[in-house]
Order: structure tokens, then C-alpha cells, then sequence
């Protein structure tokens, strides 16, 4: 949620961002809406003071009785106008909520995907003396990744991964978890982004995966719009959580931290669940685009000085974890049409897959600034004493089953056999996948 000032002061800018994120809000009306409500406030402030007065002038008074009659008659003009000023709060809250988040400088004026803008890259696409497989057919020959199994289990876009697969991913995991809790290695990672930059290591957790639809809300991650891919468990009014910084964000919900504790940085390792409702017919082959899966999910709260190093430090992160697989990738700046609600940068981590003969995103980094914090009110006391929203970042780590996809099609051998990264062997008993 942006700053109402800031929404007065630059309501042009802010429509400017609407406008280039396809966002629909009327910010003249909320503008509208602003300068009735402080009115309202104004009033209320204004009976509040005739009551104290009131108050005191009963026990001095020889008229005691017309002084109450008239505190009864200011009441009930009271009630009037807090409940005139409730529905007004109501219609400006949900407006607030709509509005989203200002755009960096940077970030590229583009109408959808199609105008994203590719920043860097790392390594050749790979390349085979046969004909390369996808996953899928890997997968099935190698008994490593089951479709039809789970499609009669449960439905499309699931899967059972078995043996190595299923090996592989916790592999990645205690790979990503000896990295980020390292100092040593997030210094080295740090220094590439700013020298003397903040070496602190992330504290692992396993959080929920459901939430409350009103820290849901809070989160600016469910909105009317959004609501359609995301599982809702009526009985009991939660929701399964679409990645793990859904609620790795709210840990420090209603709180208010201390700057030496900045930056905070958590790894989050969780299953997601979405629903994908707006990808019929897309990605419907494999285990690109599933219901269920798991991610390793860096989330971090920082100050607002270190909020852009914070996200270029996590984007150098997503890169070195790549890098160290070996597969090919590309840096993606995404535009200003395809960027979520809630994002003031987005960048994207694009592996190259060569069943597909393309590169597919399977990193998301989220600058958020202090957008989210605003809403879940985790604050930070400076040295000063004043108090500040802090600002948040959050970036995949690992999305298993997308960089599953890539580790076994870029590794894949002409006898269907797959071989292992060198980074992921010690973490397994075997060099390669065979059958």
C-alpha cells in the first residue's frame, strides 16, 4: 500500500503507474474520498472538544441539566458522523488496497512479456550431436518422473517424482541452505554487488503453507483478481499458500524492529500450491506449469537506503546458484505490463531449456519497497528514534521443478542416461541418472 501523502503529492505519478501496470483505480475518487474522511475526522475532534468542555462546566454550573441535554444532543451528531465516516474508511481502504506500487526508474515501459529486456546473459545454450529430449520423455524412460500415475490420482498437472528425481531435490535443498546460512559464501556473493556490503547469512524456516485471508490481503497477495489461483479452504477460512514468502513476509507482522537487526533474511523452503487458472491450455506438457510444487524462497526486510542493493544482492545470489549447476541463463528486466501489483522492480532469472529450444523463467526476484510493510505494519526504529516502514525483497532461490526440468535436459546424454551438476554430487550417491 503506498503512502496517502505520497498518492496527494504525486497523484499524476501515481495514475502514471496505474496506467502502465493496467490497473483500473479512480484516483481522483480516492483523492475525494481522503478529503472527506479528514473532514470527518476534523468534526469528530471538533464535538470531542465541546464534550470535555461540557464535561467540565457540569460541576460548576447551576444548569446542569440543559449542559446534559446538549452533551445528548452532540452525541448522537457524534454517532452521525462516525458512521458516516466508517462507510467513508471502508471505500477509501478498498481503493488504498487497489492502487499499486510506484515503478523504479529503471524498469521498462513495455505493454506485456513481449517487451521484457534481456540485461545479461551467462553461458551458450547447449548444444548435443542428437537430438535432445525433453524431461518428460527422460523422466518416463528413466522412471525418475511420473505423470499418468498422478494424473489418475489426483488430476492434470500433477506428478510423482521417484528415485533420483526425488533425491535430486533435497540435493538442491541442503545445497541452497549450505550457501545462504554460510557467511563466507554470502560475503563472497555480497562483495560482487557493493564492496563491505552486508555478508548476514539467512536464517532457514519451514513455514505454513496456509494463511489467513486477511493477512492474505495484507500481504498484497490476494486481491478479487487474484482470488481464482489461489485454494480456498472454506471450512476453515484459510488459503493454500502460492510460494513460501507468502508467509515468510508476515514474520514480522505489527512489529516494530531495531536497525542493528537490519537486514533480516530468511530461506523459506515450502510446497506452493496454484491454480493456475489462467494458463488453460499453456505449459500443459511436464512439470513446468503444475498445481503442486516445491521452492526455496529467499525473503529479506531491510532498510529503504539499502532496498535496490538488497534486491541486486539477491538477484547476484539466483545467478551464483545457477552458475554453479552450469546451465546457460539470462537476466530479464521486466516491463512495466507484465510486472505484479505490488513490485517497484522485478527481475527474472530465464534458464535455457533445450526441450523446448528456449529460454524459460524459472527465478522471480521482487523488489516490493515498503509497499508491503506498510500494510503488514512491520516497522524499523532508526538511531534518531523515528520510525520507519521497513522494505522488503523476496526472490526464488529454487523452483524445484523448474530447475529439475533444466538440471535433466542440459544434462541429458545420447544414451538417455542424465548426469548429475558437480555442485549437487556430494549431496547424493550417484554421478548419473541410468537405466
Amino acid at each position: 500500500m503506498l503512502d496517502i501523502k505520497t498518492i496527494r503529492e504525486n497523484p499524476e505519478k501515481v495514475k502514471d503507474a496505474c496506467k502502465k501496470k493496467s490497473v483500473k483505480v479512480d484516483i481522483d475518487k480516492l483523492l475525494t474520498l481522503d478529503e472527506q474522511r479528514r473532514e470527518k475526522i476534523q468534526e469528530i475532534e471538533k464535538i470531542r472538544a465541546e464534550k470535555n468542555k461540557a464535561t467540565r462546566e457540569i460541576g460548576k454550573s447551576g444548569k446542569k441539566d440543559k449542559i446534559i441535554k446538549e452533551m445528548q444532543k452532540i452525541d448522537k451528531k457524534a454517532d452521525k458522523i462516525e458512521k458516516e465516516l466508517k462507510e467513508i474508511e471502508k471505500n477509501f481502504q478498498e481503493l488504498m488496497y487497489k492502487v499499486p506500487n510506484l515503478l523504479m526508474d529503471d524498469v521498462p515501459v513495455g505493454k506485456d512479456e513481449t517487451e521484457n529486456k534481456v540485461i545479461r546473459k551467462w553461458g551458450e545454450p547447449t548444444k548435443f550431436d542428437f537430438k535432445p529430449k525433453d524431461h518428460v520423455e527422460l523422466g518416463e524412460k528413466l522412471g525418475i518422473i511420473d505423470i499418468k500415475t498422478a494424473s489418475k490420482v489426483t488430476g492434470a498437472r500433477f506428478s510423482y517424482l521417484k528415485g533420483e528425481a526425488a533425491q535430486i531435490e533435497f540435493a538442491l535443498v541442503q545445497y541452497v541452505l549450505s550457501v545462504l546460512t554460510s557467511e563466507e559464501k554470502i560475503k563472497e556473493i555480497a562483495e560482487t554487488v557493493k564492496k563491505g556490503y552486508s555478508s548476514k547469512p539467512f536464517i532457514p524456516v519451514v513455514p505454513p503453507v496456509m494463511i489467513r485471508p486477511d493477512v492474505y490481503e495484507r500481504m498484497a497477495r490476494l486481491s478479487e483478481e487474484d482470488k481464482d489461483e489461489r485454494y480456498y479452504l472454506k471450512k476453515d477460512d484459510l488459503y493454500l499458500i502460492g510460494s513460501a514468502e507468502h508467509t515468510l513476509g508476515p514474520l514480522h507482522i505489527d512489529q516494530i524492529l531495531e536497525e542493528k537487526e537490519l537486514p533480516k533474511r530468511y530461506i523459506g523452503f515450502s510446497t506452493s500450491f496454484r491454480r493456475e487458472a489462467g494458463s488453460y491450455g499453456k505449459d500443459t506438457r511436464g512439470i513446468l506449469r503444475v498445481h503442486q510444487f516445491d521452492k526455496l524462497e529467499m525473503e529479506s526486510f531491510t532498510t529503504k537506503e539499502n532496498s535496490l542493493l538488497e534486491q541486486d544482492f539477491f538477484v547476484a545470489i539466483q545467478e551464483y546458484l545457477v552458475r554453479s549447476l552450469e546451465i546457460p541463463y539470462q537476466v530479464v528486466m521486466i516491463c512495466t505490463g507484465d510486472i505484479g501489483g505490488p513490485d517497484a522492480r522485478q527481475i527474472d532469472i530465464e534458464c535455457w531449456i533445450p526441450g523446448q529450444d528456449k529460454y524459460r523463467e524459472t527465478h522471480t526476484s521482487d523488489l516490493m519497497t515498503d509497499y508491503q510493510a506498510r500494510r503488514l505494519k512491520t516497522r524499523v526504529k532508526r538511531p534518531n528514534n523515528e520510525i520507519e516502514f521497513v522494505h522488503m525483497n523476496d526472490a526464488t532461490a529454487f523452483a524445484i521443478g523448474r530447475i529439475l526440468i533444466a538440471i535433466i535436459e542440459n544434462y541429458q546424454q545420447k544414451d538417455g542416461s542424465v548426469k548429475i551438476p558437480k555442485v549437487l554430487q556430494p549431496y547424493l550417491g550417484f554421478k548419473e541418472i541410468k537405466r
